[in-house]
């Protein structure tokens, strides 16, 4: 039998269905990329509800995840395997979830399905699953609260289909982790197919003791434990992985989750769900900040620790994205204060993967004659070049990007604000654009407004050819 217990985070999970508000496109993308970070197995994430804005944020996270399975769960249907894995099959392992009840009254009033035809729905379901992929797993959900035949025989039947990994979900937390333990037991008794998969477990939080549910049924066999990192009503990963790293030996296994990065990235994590720049107020950290003052002879180190002082934990690739934004800020500034760090991260940093990205850009324009606009702009190392004339920079700007391009889509909004006072401030730029009826945002920072408003066009552009695939 495997040793290792692997750890899947369903804390993306809870932020649709239990967070205290709703989080940011931004947000769910830096926590995945936490929870990438803290050595879970699996990061399960929603499945799509709203097809264009919900595929468009599972590829964002299929591509920011590095470390990670990401699991997606599907309906019980081909045109939702279909869609889910279209969305998630550029993770570096994509896992599809058939989630399905198995007791009586889930089947009949969350389904609406009848025994056979529950039966039916799982294997065909799982088979398509398994056509796409090898990691399919079948969610038993309500299993502790099922009839036992029926329970047994859907387990059998994912098996058969090509599930791998088998999840019984205690969808109550009413059981004592003695009930739970026998529960699992039993089942595993009569199903020796579970021999062949991995067999997982998750328990609610009802009786405050799903995570000594989880523990006593790795005792029972179960090697894959639904958690999370910010629980709510569920298991708390950080107790999870402390009790299997401190006593995993009465057991005979071993988990991979970070124990020592993990209690340092769970405070960013619930600062993500708390709003985290709320609390810093309340505690004073942001008049800490207003001490943080940068220049263009500061170097990499100090503005990476300098993000991290103001909450934001980077990645290598983020870290590189910021340092190029700071430098070509700094270069046109003085000084770059921790509000003015904050809104080139918030610009720089976790953003789709690009399609396009800028070369250069010049414009003329004066109170005589038409702007005109020259920008480059580079796909797949081939550079793009355009030429727009238009009623000012920033007009001629957008034309000129339409020729590199070679798109033109409705502009629904265009916006600047300062994100900073004085001569030199820095002016953000929103430009929202509209393709196949959904909006699609952008934005852009720089001390130069034609420049930011190309910078925010660049960005909505690459999330139409991120989410689209047909630029």
């Amino acid at each position: 039998m495997d040793r290792q217990v692997r750890i899947s985070d369903i804390t993306m999970k809870q932020n649709d269905k239990n967070a205290p508000g709703i989080l940011s496109f931004k947000e769910k993308l830096e926590l995945c990329k936490l929870l990438d970070r803290t050595g879970a197995a699996v990061i399960e994430i929603e499945g799509i509800k709203n097809s264009r804005v919900d595929s468009l944020l599972i590829k964002s996270i299929a591509s920011a995840v590095k470390n990670s399975a990401v699991a997606v769960p599907v309906e019980l249907s081909e045109e939702s395997v279909e869609a889910v894995w279209a969305a998630v099959c550029g993770a570096r392992e994509p896992r599809l979830q058939v989630v399905a009840a198995v007791s009586p009254m889930q089947m009949e009033y969350v389904f609406h399905k009848k025994p056979d035809a529950m039966l039916k729905a799982i294997t065909e379901t799982v088979a398509l699953c398994a056509e796409k992929t090898s990691n399919v797993e079948f969610v038993a959900e309500d299993a502790a609260r099922s009839d036992e035949k029926f329970l047994y025989s859907a387990i059998r039947a994912a098996v058969e289909a090509g599930a791998k990994t088998v999840t019984l979900c205690d969808s109550a937390g009413n059981l004592l982790p003695d009930e739970f333990c026998g529960f699992v037991e039993t089942v595993c008794k009569n199903v020796p197919e579970l021999g062949s998969v991995t067999l997982g477990v998750s328990c609610v939080n009802t009786l405050s003791l799903a995570d000594a549910c989880l523990i006593a049924a790795v005792g029972a066999g179960a090697r894959e434990l639904k958690a999370a990192s910010y629980p709510i009503k569920t298991a708390s990963v950080k107790n999870i992985a402390k009790i299997l790293s401190d006593r995993g030996e009465a057991f005979g296994v071993y988990t991979s989750a970070r124990t020592v990065e993990m209690n340092r990235i769970t405070g960013q994590i619930e600062s993500i769900f708390a709003g985290g720049k709320g609390k810093a107020a309340d505690s004073g950290e942001n008049r800490e900040n207003e001490s943080i003052v940068l220049t263009k002879h500061d170097d990499k180190e100090a503005v990476l620790k300098a993000a991290q002082k103001i909450g934001f934990e980077l990645s290598e690739e983020d870290a590189e994205a910021v340092w190029e934004a700071f430098t070509a800020i700094a270069e046109r500034r003085e000084q770059i204060d921790s509000r003015e760090l904050d809104a080139i991260i918030a610009s720089a940093a976790m953003q789709v993967p690009p399609t396009f990205t800028l070369k250069s850009y010049m414009f003329t324009a004066s109170n005589l004659t038409k702007a005109v606009a020259n920008v480059t702009l580079v796909r797949d190392e081939v550079e793009m070049e355009g030429v727009g004339l238009g009623d000012g920079p920033v007009d001629a700007a957008f034309l000129a990007l339409e020729q590199a391009s070679g798109c033109r889509y409705e502009l629904d909004e265009f916006s600047v604000r300062s994100v900073t006072e004085g001569r030199g401030a820095m002016g953000e730029t929103v430009v929202r654009l509209v393709s196949n009826g959904k909006l699609y945002s952008g934005r852009g920072l720089s001390t130069d407004i034609v420049g930011s408003s190309i910078a925010a066009y660049v960005s909505a552009l690459n999330k139409i050819a991120f989410e689209e695939d047909q630029i």
